[in-house]
């Protein structure tokens, strides 16, 4: 059997953790910061996990994580 390809634009923007889920980057982090607050713009840079809803999808397009 051939190795299965991963979605390259999903393995740019997701990584797996050690449990089976996914860590995501923040949307609405990259331009028009000045309207946002301080505090908004702090709690955009960290990361957030993937929905339980989405995983299943995404180990679909990442079958090697």
């Amino acid at each position: 059997m051939p190795k299965i390809k991963s979605n390259r634009a999903a393995a740019k923007r997701f990584s797996s953790t050690k449990n089976g889920g996914f860590k995501r980057s923040k949307a609405f982090a990259r331009h028009l910061k000045t309207c946002k607050s301080s505090k908004r713009r702090r709690n955009l840079r960290s990361t957030g996990m993937l929905a339980p809803a989405d995983v299943d999808r995404v180990k679909k397009m990442l079958p090697y994580s």
